[in-house]
C-alpha cells in the first residue's frame, strides 16, 4: 500500500486503564477480528497476562480500515506494557511509530505512569491523540480528566475523545482521529533499505521472528540483509505481518510493519533497536538503539540440584523470548549450584520465576534481589558488585556508591504527610511537590532503588487504600554508608543470606533473619548461636537451644553433689560436642527464609 494511506501507532497507558480492551474493540470494528473468534485480551497471548490483567510483550497488529471519505487505511497498532519494568518495550515500540493514543480512565484521571508515557511519546515527537476510556462507568468524571489532561499533562481538553472500549462508544471517532491526525510515514530518503528491529520470539521451525518497521525501502523473501549492530548477513525466507496470527505477504514497502524470518539460530544475534538493511549495498543507522541494563540481581537455583541442567536450558529458552532478561552461573555452599539472573525491575524478576515455574515447570528458590553497587579501591580502580559475596574487605574499599532512583508518586491529599515519611523512611528526599487538582499531588523524590525493591509498591497503595501510583525511572549512582551483613550461624558464614544494606539498617534486618532463622533451624543435641555480623562486629544475635537428656533421672534421693556431678559431666559433653558438631541446615529452612 503507498505510505500516504498507512498509519502506525501505539497505545500507552497507565497500567488498568484499558488499552488491551480498547486494541480488542479496534480489532472488531476494523473486521480484522470476526465475532465469532472475539475474546477479551485478544492480543494477550501469555497466561500470565490474561490472570494479571497485564501486558508483559509489546504485540504488532495490522488492521484494515475504510474510512468516512470512502478510502481504505492500512493501520499498524503496536499494543504496549504499561508498567515502568517494561519501559524499554515501550520506548522502542514507541520509536515505530508516528502516533499514539494515550488513554485515561474517567474513574481515576491521570497517574503516574500516564505522565511517564507521555513524556516518552514526548520524546519521540508522536502525534498524540487523548482518549478517556471507560466513560460509561457509574463515578465516571470525564470534566475532572479533561481538566487533568490541561494541567499536568498540557494537552488541550478539546482534543481529547470520550468512549467506553467496553461498550463500543466512539471507537469510530477514535479511527477517524488516527486517520485525521496521525501523520503518514516519510521516507528517511536514505540509498536503500532500513528498517527498525524491535522485538522478536522464538519459533522451533522458522527460528527467530523478528518484527520490523520499514522506514525506507522495502524487504522481500530472496533479499540478502545485514544487521548493523551484529554486523551479519542473512538472506530473507519469509515476511509477513500479524491480523493477530502471522500471515505471509510478497514485501513490506516504505511505512509498514511486519515480520521477516532469515534463519537465524538465536535471539542473541537480533538486538532489539537494531537497524536493518540491505546487505550489498547498506545504508545509515537509525536512531534509538540502545543496550539494556538490568537493575535487579537475583540467584536463582533449583529446590532439586538433579534439575540443574534442566533449569539451564529452560533459561536459554525464555532468554530467547525476553532480550532484557540476563543470567550467568554461580555457586553457593548452602544452595549449590544454580544461576545469577539480571531483571529489568521486580515485577520483571516476578514475571520471569512465574514463567520458569509454570512454561518449564521448574521448582526453583530465588534469594534476596540485590542491585549493582559501584565500589572504588584504595588503589583508584573501579568494580561493579552485584552479589553481596565479591564484595571485596573493608580495609580496601574506599566508597561505595549505590544506584538512586526519581520516583513520581501520586498519592490523595490527605495522605501527602505518611508517604513523605514513607519516603524519608526509605532513605529517599523529596524534591518537589506538585498539585494535580483538588483531591490529588504528585511527589517527586530521589529514592535508592535497594530501598524500593522489596515492598514499597506495597506500602504505598496500603498507606493511600489503593488510589496511589508510582513510577520511577533510573537517576545517578550516590555515594553511601553500606556494609555487608552476613548471618553466621555456630560461627559458620551461610552465604545465602548475606546482603549488602545501608549501616543505619543492618541491626534491623539482621535481628529480622536472626529470629526467623531460629524458627526454622531444627534444635541440635547442643546450643546453636545465630548471629549477624558487619565485619568483625556482632549487631544481632539469638540461640536455638538444645535438646537436653534426663541425666539426673536415675538418682531416687541420696546427696545433691551427685546430681550437681552429673550435671557437669553433661555440660562438659555438651561443650566438647559444640566444638566438634555440625549444624546441618535443611533446605526447607532456607526456603523458608528466602520466601520472608
Amino acid at each position: 500500500m503507498d505510505a500516504a494511506h498507512i498509519r502506525n501507532f501505539s497505545i500507552i497507558a497507565h497500567i488498568d486503564h484499558g488499552k488491551t480492551t480498547l486494541s480488542d474493540r479496534l480489532l472488531h470494528m476494523t473486521g480484522t477480528i470476526a465475532t465469532r473468534d472475539m475474546s477479551d485480551q485478544l492480543l494477550d497471548a501469555m497466561d500470565l497476562e490474561r490472570e494479571r490483567g497485564i501486558t508483559i510483550k509489546a504485540h504488532p497488529v495490522t488492521m484494515l480500515y475504510k474510512a468516512r471519505n470512502g478510502e481504505t487505511y492500512e493501520l499498524n497498532l503496536i499494543d504496549t506494557p504499561g508498567h515502568v519494568d517494561f519501559a524499554y518495550e515501550v520506548s522502542r515500540s514507541l520509536s515505530a511509530c508516528e502516533g499514539a493514543l494515550l488513554v485515561v480512565d474517567a474513574a481515576q484521571g491521570v497517574e503516574a505512569q500516564t505522565v511517564a508515557n507521555f513524556h516518552l511519546a514526548s520524546k519521540q515527537n508522536l502525534e498524540i491523540i487523548p482518549v478517556i476510556n471507560k466513560i460509561d462507568l457509574g463515578h465516571a468524571n470525564v470534566p475532572q480528566a479533561k481538566q487533568q489532561l490541561e494541567d499536568v499533562l498540557a494537552i488541550p481538553a478539546e482534543l481529547a475523545i470520550p468512549c467506553s472500549a467496553k461498550q463500543g462508544i466512539g471507537i469510530e471517532d477514535i479511527l477517524e482521529a488516527i486517520v485525521a491526525r496521525v501523520p503518514p510515514p516519510k521516507p528517511t530518503g536514505a540509498a536503500s533499505l532500513q528498517a527498525l528491529a524491535f522485538d522478536s520470539y522464538f519459533d522451533t521451525y522458522k527460528g527467530v521472528v523478528t518484527h520490523v518497521r520499514v522506514f525506507n525501502g522495502e524487504i522481500k523473501p530472496g533479499m540478502m540483509i545485514k544487521l548493523v549492530h551484529s554486523g551479519k548477513n542473512y538472506e530473507v525466507k519469509e515476511v509477513g505481518s500479524f491480523n493477530p496470527k502471522p500471515y505471509t505477504r510478497e514485501k513490506l514497502e516504505t511505512g509498514e510493519t511486519g515480520y521477516i524470518t532469515a534463519n537465524i539460530k538465536t535471539a542473541a544475534e537480533v538486538k532489539m533497536g537494531d537497524t536493518i538493511t540491505d546487505a550489498r549495498n547498506p545504508s545509515g543507522v537509525l536512531p534509538g538503539f540502545k543496550e539494556i541494563h538490568p537493575m535487579v540481581f537475583s540467584g536463582i537455583y533449583p529446590i532439586n540440584t538433579a534439575d540443574y541442567e534442566q533449569l539451564k536450558s529452560s533459561m536459554a529458552k525464555l532468554k530467547l523470548n525476553d532480550s532484557a532478561f540476563v543470567y550467568s552461573t554461580e555457586t553457593s555452599i548452602a544452595l549449590g549450584f544454580g544461576f545469577r539472573c539480571g531483571f529489568l525491575g521486580l515485577l520483571h524478576m516476578e514475571i520471569v520465576q512465574e514463567r520458569l515455574r509454570r512454561e518449564y515447570d521448574m521448582d526453583i528458590i530465588a534469594t534476596y534481589p540485590s542491585v549493582v553497587y559501584k565500589v572504588t579501591m584504595t588503589d583508584k580502580t573501579e568494580k561493579e558488585v552485584d552479589n553481596p559475596a565479591f564484595l571485596p574487605d573493608v580495609t580496601y574499599i574506599e566508597k561505595i556508591e549505590e544506584p538512586m532512583v526519581k520516583a513520581f508518586v501520586i498519592c490523595p491529599n490527605e495522605n501527602i504527610g505518611d508517604m513523605m515519611a514513607l519516603i524519608s523512611e526509605k532513605r529517599g528526599a523529596v524534591d518537589h511537590t506538585e498539585t494535580l487538582d483538588a483531591k490529588r499531588v504528585m511527589l517527586t523524590a530521589l529514592v535508592p532503588l535497594n530501598e524500593i525493591l522489596i515492598d514499597f509498591h506495597d506500602r504505598i497503595k496500603s498507606i493511600t487504600r489503593g488510589f496511589g501510583s508510582m513510577d520511577y525511572e533510573p537517576a545517578d549512582y550516590q555515594e553511601s554508608d553500606m556494609v555487608k551483613l552476613d548471618m553466621l550461624v555456630n560461627t559458620e558464614p551461610m552465604d545465602a543470606f548475606s546482603c549488602i544494606v545501608h549501616r543505619s539498617k543492618a541491626e534491623g534486618r539482621g535481628r529480622t533473619l536472626a529470629e526467623k532463622l531460629k524458627e526454622v533451624i531444627p534444635r541440635q543435641q547442643f546450643a546453636v548461636k545465630i548471629q549477624a555480623a558487619i565485619g568483625g562486629k556482632i549487631v544481632a544475635s539469638e540461640t536455638v537451644s538444645a535438646f537436653r537428656k534426663d541425666v539426673t533421672a536415675k538418682c531416687y534421693g541420696g546427696d545433691v553433689s551427685r546430681k550437681r556431678k552429673l550435671l557437669e559431666k553433661q555440660k562438659e559433653g555438651k561443650k566438647r560436642m559444640k566444638a566438634i558438631g555440625n549444624v546441618n541446615i535443611p533446605q526447607e529452612a532456607f526456603i523458608e527464609v528466602l520466601k520472608a
